[in-house]
């Protein structure tokens, strides 16, 4: 596959070399500032230059395009790369606030068969992906729990017998129910609807029965481009966060200013959707970088150790519910090549699987070895809105509660309706007012409110969109 770099950002430079060195894509078009070009001439490549972003995006031999631009410069690269139909990685975060990521999700619809990925690639540590398969085992081995086994439960979980006791069926159904939907790979469960109110306390006594610790040491800066200057950085981990713990209902922030300063430590905390909580802590300016995951559970604590910092080598130790010890091994990790398998398995469509960790307890089930963890244009979305309700929450010193929006053509007209609505209601306003002295201008109010009633009838008379199927698989040598 042909590809065009738009920007130096050093991720973008980064994904380019991969790219070329995975020797399935070519580097064919690069658009940025000189120190770009230097840093692909070091190692072997020589794309043709332009200094047109339409240029770059026109010219018919490309099919990819790496958006790397920066900060004030990406929305719309990413924004005219999408328009143009071609496949994209972009840099995180891709603007300071989720606007051009809804945006760029629309467009992605509305085109149908293009890829867009963040460039995301923490998550997909194979440390990482299994630590999130352990919980979710855990998970599992938690919920599935039969009536005749709760009394034995009793004195490691206080309180579930009182919450479940009026109906240990329907609870236990729910139970097993929840176990189905994760082991299905559903990032949220929930209990079906129309349960009673005992079955969900049941639910959730179990479901929220840990914590997620994730802490970063760096001799540099810790947030995402704090060195850029005009934009507000982002912060890193929301994918690490989710991944592992799935989707996060409300955070709490605290620095010793009300802005997100690139030298100061950081401290969040917060709740994830489905009850667990989490801590995070971001130092800067250490004398040794390293990162270090946790999470504690029912019968003990899984800890996943970064030593040298991410994505360097990285130890996994756990005890088991049989009380044996574990201890899995990880060496220095590419994440620009993991990435690159994500999108050709986007692209192609085929299953490529994550190194197998070194040690005692290397395999998955069966021998077989772990998948690497979904990654998709959500990861960023999400990521956007959570440095949004981080800042909200530094800003009022208070909690931030997060209501997830599905960026659809629906969301979209309604969003969209509720601003036009609010400008007529001032437009007939000032009309009526101007009235008094322009009789012949009140008559033009109903027929204001007729224009707006005729907009809804849009949703029937276009139809609705459906997705395009994927496009064959084309290769290019």
């Amino acid at each position: 596959m042909r590809w065009a770099l738009l920007g130096d950002h050093p991720d973008g430079l980064d994904m380019a070399r991969a790219l070329v060195d995975s020797g399935q894509h070519q580097l064919l078009v690069y658009s940025g500032p000189n120190i770009g070009m230097e840093y692909l001439a070091r190692w072997g490549q020589k794309p043709r230059r332009v200094g047109d972003l339409e240029e770059a995006l026109a010219d018919p031999h490309i099919d990819a395009v790496v958006v790397a631009g920066g900060p004030a410069l990406r929305p719309g690269q990413l924004r005219r790369a999408l328009q143009s139909e071609l496949h994209v990685l972009c840099v995180h975060p891709a603007d300071d606030s989720p606007d051009i990521a809804y945006e760029a999700a629309m467009i992605k619809q509305d085109v149908g068969s293009v890829v867009l990925l963040p460039l995301l690639p923490q998550a997909l540590h194979p440390g990482i992906c299994r630590l999130a398969e352990l919980a979710r085992r855990e998970e599992a081995a938690t919920t599935a729990v039969t009536p005749a086994a709760l009394s034995a439960r009793q004195s490691e979980a206080p309180g579930l017998a009182e919450a479940i006791a009026p109906g240990p069926a329907e609870a236990s159904s729910v139970l097993v129910q929840a176990a189905v939907g994760r082991a299905a790979g559903l990032s949220e469960p929930r209990p079906a609807p129309g349960l009673s109110q005992h079955a969900h306390r049941a639910f959730a006594a179990l479901a929220a029965a840990r914590l997620l610790e994730y802490e970063q040491w760096s001799q540099e800066e810790v947030l995402l481009d704090a060195d850029m200057d005009g934009h507000q950085p982002g912060l890193p981990g929301w994918d690490v966060l989710r991944a592992v713990g799935g989707e996060i209902g409300e955070l709490i922030v605290l620095a010793a200013g009300e802005e997100l300063a690139k030298s100061a430590p950081l401290l969040l905390s917060g709740r994830f959707v489905r009850g667990g909580l989490f801590h995070s802590l971001f130092l800067p300016n250490q004398a040794e970088t390293r990162l270090r995951l946790a999470l504690v559970q029912r019968h003990g604590r899984i800890e996943l150790v970064f030593p040298h910092g991410y994505p360097g080598p990285a130890t996994l130790r756990y005890v088991d519910d049989q009380g044996k010890e574990h201890e899995e091994h990880w060496q220095e990790w590419n994440p620009w090549a993991a990435l690159v398998e994500v999108f050709e398995q986007k692209v192609v469509g085929t299953l490529r699987l994550s190194p197998r960790p070194q040690g005692e307890g290397s395999g998955v089930r069966d021998g077989t070895r772990s998948v690497p963890a979904a990654l998709s244009w959500n990861d960023a979305l999400r990521g956007l809105e959570l440095d949004d309700a981080a800042r909200r929450s530094l800003e009022r010193r208070r909690a931030s509660t997060l209501e997830y929006q599905e960026a659809t053509e629906e969301a979209s007209f309604k969003g969209t309706m509720t601003l036009v609505g609010c400008g007529l209601l001032w437009v007939s306003l000032a009309l009526l007012i101007l009235s008094v002295w322009v009789p012949v201008l009140g008559w033009f109010i109903l027929p204001v409110f007729g224009f707006f009633l005729a907009m809804q009838l849009l949703r029937w008379v276009v139809p609705e969109k459906k997705p395009a199927a994927p496009a064959a698989p084309t290769t290019h040598s």
